[in-house]
């Protein structure tokens, strides 16, 4: 049995042709064309030649224009101190503190004793020494005072003996022309007179080699004696300096010991901060530290206030990149500062009037100011350019740009480094 399959065919019906809509509707296309051709015919050959699209509101643009241009390194200080002396101990043993960290101190007062017997022994032994030495002089010079006598006696005993010579010569040749005595009475008077001017000689030659031989010794005894004095003296100052005395006004900052502590010889014991004299540190990067010159003008500011300053010092050594520089207040130094206090500090490096430039931005450093992109009816376009010098705010335009260009100065990173891009509104 056949069984028949029922379709549609008896519902489709043909429609007739409608050429005059047709041709309406291609006729309205084509003017719609040539209308978009008359009016933006520059816009649709932008948009063919771009390599990509980007909305502005993803873009941030500045103009270059002439305007001072400040370099400066700015960034945030912290107050120190411009002396702050550790103080060491001048020798070995126990160590009573008399003063706590923060203490107020005034120059020259004691803030620490070092009891050393080592070198407290070492003095008294000397000591000892010096008065042996003092008795060693006096005794010299009693000796040579007694020689010097037993000296000058020979002396003058030898010419009492030469006058008694002479004057026996005299009586000889006297009874000799008289004819009561012989001729070698005389002749022995003669030689003993020569005898005491020989004698008289020596003991006029042995009393000053002598004398100036004790004036030597006495000498050699007051040069011990001296030598021992000083080295007392050098002692008493080691004992001295073992109280620990402040050498500024200012207060205690760091104990490094506690109180009855044993300690070796130059052992740091405590610092001391000197308030009269503050200075405020800060950490530059290593690329700015080379241009950083003590005498350098800058700034600090901090509890709503503004001063002064300079550069004091910039450290020579470089650590995870950056530099420690101090600056000084260049006026009277601000009250009520405190160690370690964070205030905002800024450093001028150099100041040019009327320069080509144009705001700082994100394109600096993605481009290696290499290029840039110029925005021109509603295309950016990539061009080379050459950057000078750089602030905080503002680069310098060496070559490639013109006063009143709109440059991309954020947000080129979306143009993926295409030469033209279509900037939307």
């Amino acid at each position: 049995m056949n069984i028949g399959i029922r379709d549609t065919s008896e519902q489709d019906r043909p429609l007739p042709p409608k050429p005059r809509r047709t041709r309406l509707l291609v006729a309205g296309l084509v003017g719609a064309l040539l209308l978009l051709g008359l009016l933006g015919g520059g816009r649709i050959q932008q948009m063919l030649t771009s390599n990509a699209a980007v909305s502005v509101s993803r873009l941030s643009l500045a103009t270059v224009g002439m305007a001072p241009l400040t370099r400066d390194v700015a960034g945030e200080g912290r107050v120190v101190a411009a002396q702050s002396p550790t103080l060491f101990a001048q020798g070995g043993g126990s160590v009573t503190l008399l003063v706590k960290a923060g203490d107020p101190v005034k120059r020259g007062q004691v803030l620490a004793r070092v009891d050393s017997p080592e070198l407290t022994n070492r003095l008294a032994q000397e000591r000892s020494n010096v008065d042996a030495a003092r008795a060693e002089l006096a005794r010299a010079e009693v000796e040579a005072r007694q020689q010097a006598a037993a000296l000058q006696s020979a002396f003058e005993n030898a010419r009492i003996d030469q006058q008694t010579a002479q004057n026996d010569l005299a009586r000889q040749t006297q009874a000799l022309e008289a004819g009561a005595t012989a001729r070698m009475q005389v002749e022995r008077a003669q030689d003993t007179l020569a005898k005491a001017k020989l004698a008289l000689d020596q003991a006029q030659s042995m009393r000053g080699l002598k004398t100036d031989s004790l004036r030597l010794d006495v000498q050699a005894k007051q040069s011990a004696l001296a030598r021992q004095q000083l080295l007392v003296a050098d002692l008493e100052r080691q004992v001295a300096e073992l109280q620990v005395r402040s050498p500024v006004d200012g207060q205690v900052g760091q104990l490094f010991i506690a109180d009855r502590t044993n300690v070796a010889r130059d052992a740091r014991l405590l610092s001391v901060i000197d308030l009269s004299a503050l200075e405020v540190q800060m950490q530059v990067a290593e690329s700015f530290a080379r241009e950083l010159q003590p005498g350098m003008p800058g700034e600090i500011s901090g509890n709503g206030q503004r001063w002064k300053g300079e550069v004091s010092s910039v450290s020579p050594e470089v650590v995870n990149g950056e530099v420690s520089a101090r600056l000084r207040f260049a006026d009277a130094q601000p009250e009520q500062l405190r160690q370690n206090q964070r205030l905002s500090v800024r450093v001028l490096l150099d100041r040019r009037e009327q320069v080509l430039s144009v705001a700082r931005g994100s394109f600096v450093d993605e481009s290696g100011g290499s290029y840039a992109y110029v925005v021109r009816d509603g295309v950016a376009e990539k061009r080379a350019v050459k950057l000078g010098a750089r602030s905080l705010e503002r680069v310098e335009v060496l070559a490639g740009l013109r006063l009143g260009d709109r440059v991309v100065i954020s947000g080129a990173d979306n143009f993926k480094g295409a030469d033209r891009v279509l900037v939307a509104d």
